[in-house]
C-alpha cells in the first residue's frame, strides 16, 4: 500500500466563492408519524372514493370494487396528497426547530 495519500497536483477550486456549505438535512420521520401522516392522505381519499364509485359499481363483486378504487386511490396518494403532507409536515418542524434555536 502506499503510505502516502496527498494529492501530487494543487489545482485551485472549482466551487464558486459565493456557495456555502450544504444546509444539514434533517431527520426523516418516525415510523409512527410516517404511519399517521400516510393514513390521514388514505383515509379521505378511500371515503371520497367509495362515495363517488358506488353507484356505477353497485352489482360488482366487492374485490373488483376493491381493486378498482386502489387504482385510483393509491397513485394519487403516493404522488400527489403524501408529498405534501410530509413536506407540510417538514416545514412545521422547521419551524419549531428555528425557534427553539433562538430561544
Amino acid at each position: 500500500m502506499n503510505a502516502n495519500l496527498t494529492p501530487t497536483t494543487t489545482e485551485p477550486s472549482t466551487e464558486p466563492a459565493h456557495i456555502s456549505a450544504p444546509l444539514p438535512v434533517p431527520p426523516a420521520p418516525s415510523i409512527h408519524v410516517r404511519a399517521v401522516i400516510t393514513w390521514l392522505a388514505i383515509f379521505p381519499l378511500v371515503a371520497v372514493g367509495m362515495m363517488a364509485v358506488a353507484p356505477l359499481t353497485e352489482g360488482w363483486h366487492p374485490v373488483l370494487r376493491a381493486l378498482v378504487l386502489t387504482l385510483v386511490v393509491v397513485p394519487v396518494a403516493v404522488y400527489l396528497v403524501l408529498p405534501r403532507l410530509f413536506a407540510g409536515y417538514g416545514a412545521v418542524m422547521h419551524r419549531r426547530s428555528n425557534r427553539k434555536a433562538g430561544q
